[in-house]
C-alpha cells in the first residue's frame, strides 16, 4: 500500500514539474492533487522517494524534482497511454489526408508529430530492404546511361543511374570499345524490363540476389552486359547496410526547451548527423511485435553524451499488422509529458501504417 501511494506521489511530482518547470513541494501536492493522505504522510513519502533516488532537491527550497530514475519508474509503472482527444484526432486526419504518395505522407507525418508533441520529430522512410518490389522501370538516358527506377509495395520510389562502361570484344571497333549504343537498344531494354519484373515483382530484398544470378546465367548474349550492370546497381540499392533516409521537423521546439539542457549544441549536431538517431531507432527492434514496440529511453539510457539530458520516444510502423518496416519518434527534454507524447507517437504510427496498408478488397 505504501509503495502504491508513493507511486501516486511520484506521479504527481512528475506531472506538476513537467507543467510548471518548478520544484514541487508537499504543499503544492496537497493543494493540487487528491492524494487522500495528510501533508505529513506526503512529506514522509517524498523523503522515502528521495532516499531511493527517484526525486532530488535541486537547492535549499523545499521543492523536489524527478531524477532520471524517477522518470523511468513513472514511465514503467505509472504513465498510461491515454486516448487521443477529438481535436487531436481531427488534427492528424487533416494533416495527413490528401497525401498521394509516400514522400508527401512522410513529410506531413513528421510535421504532425512535431506539432502534436511540441518536440523534435523524426520519421524514417520505409527501408528498401524490408519492402517487396512492386515494379522496376528502365529508361535510357543516353548511349552510356540507364535510369533504374525501383518502386516498392510501401510506395517508396528510388532512382539509380546505371553507367555502362565500354568493353573490349573480339568484334570491337578500331578503338577497342564495344558499341554501347547497341547494348541499350530500346527493344533489348524492353525485353530486360519485362524479364526483371516477371522474376522480381513481389519478392523481398533478401530474395533478389540469387534470382538475379540465375537470370544472368540464362540471359541472351545481347542482354547480358546490360543485365549485369543493372543487377549490380539493384543489389547495391537493396543491400542491408544501404543508407536510410530520415526526415526531421520541430527543431525549433528543442530551442524553446533550452532551459532544460545545459548545452543544446551537441544534441543538435547529433540530430543533423542522423547516425545517432538511426542507432536509437534500431535499439527498438528487439522489442516484441505490435504496439509494445514503443520504446522510451531516458537520459543516460541513450548511451550517447549528446542525448544525456534528452528523452527519446520511438515506435515502429508498417503496412497493416505485418512486419515493421521503419521507425518514427520524438526527442525532447527529460521533463517531457510522457503519456501525451507516447499517445501521439502511437497514433501517428497507426495513421502512417494505415496509409501503407493495401486497400481492402
Amino acid at each position: 500500500m505504501a509503495n502504491d501511494r508513493r507511486l501516486k506521489v511520484l506521479s504527481a511530482i512528475v506531472t506538476d514539474y513537467v507543467r510548471t518547470r518548478e520544484p514541487v513541494g508537499s504543499k503544492a501536492l496537497v493543494e493540487r492533487y487528491r492524494l487522500g493522505v495528510s501533508p505529513a504522510t506526503i512529506r514522509n513519502d517524498m523523503a522515502a522517494l528521495e532516499d531511493e533516488g527517484y526525486i532530488h532537491q535541486p537547492h535549499t527550497s523545499a521543492g523536489r524534482v524527478p531524477t532520471q530514475k524517477g522518470y523511468r519508474l513513472f514511465v514503467d509503472e505509472v504513465a498510461r497511454i491515454k486516448p487521443l482527444s477529438a481535436p487531436e484526432r481531427a488534427a492528424i486526419t487533416a494533416l495527413l489526408s490528401g497525401a498521394v504518395d509516400l514522400e508527401q505522407v512522410v513529410a506531413r507525418t513528421v510535421r504532425a508529430l512535431a506539432q502534436l508533441t511540441g518536440q523534435l520529430a523524426v520519421v524514417e522512410y520505409p527501408s528498401l530492404r524490408y519492402a517487396a518490389l512492386q515494379h522496376l522501370e528502365l529508361v535510357a538516358l543516353g548511349p552510356e546511361r540507364v535510369l533504374l527506377v525501383i518502386i516498392t509495395d510501401t510506395g517508396r520510389v528510388d532512382q539509380r543511374t546505371v553507367t555502362l562502361r565500354s568493353r573490349g570484344t573480339p568484334s570491337a571497333r578500331h578503338d577497342g570499345d564495344f558499341d554501347i549504343a547497341d547494348v541499350v537498344d530500346p527493344l533489348v531494354l524492353e525485353r530486360l524490363r519485362t524479364r526483371l519484373n516477371g522474376a522480381l515483382v513481389g519478392r523481398r530484398a533478401a530474395d533478389v540476389a540469387p534470382i538475379l544470378a540465375a537470370l544472368a546465367e540464362q540471359a541472351p548474349a545481347d542482354e547480358r552486359f546490360l543485365l549485369e550492370a543493372v543487377c549490380d546497381e539493384l543489389i547495391a540499392a537493396l543491400r542491408p547496410d544501404a543508407e536510410e533516409r530520415l526526415v526531421v521537423a520541430g527543431t525549433a521546439n528543442l530551442a524553446r526547451a533550452t532551459p532544460d539542457f545545459s548545452s543544446l549544441g551537441p544534441l543538435l549536431d547529433a540530430v543533423e548527423e542522423q547516425v545517432v538517431l538511426l542507432r536509437l531507432f534500431t535499439a527498438a527492434d528487439g522489442a516484441p511485435a505490435g504496439e509494445n514496440r514503443m520504446r522510451v529511453s531516458i537520459g543516460s539510457e541513450n548511451n550517447d553524451d549528446a542525448l544525456a539530458e534528452a528523452s527519446v520516444v520511438t515506435t515502429t510502423y508498417g503496412p497493416g499488422t505485418g512486419e515493421a518496416i521503419a521507425h518514427l519518434g520524438v526527442i525532447g527534454p527529460t521533463r517531457m509529458d510522457y503519456p501525451a507524447t507516447m499517445t501521439a507517437v502511437r497514433a501517428v504510427a497507426r495513421y502512417l501504417s494505415r496509409f501503407l496498408s493495401p486497400p481492402e478488397t
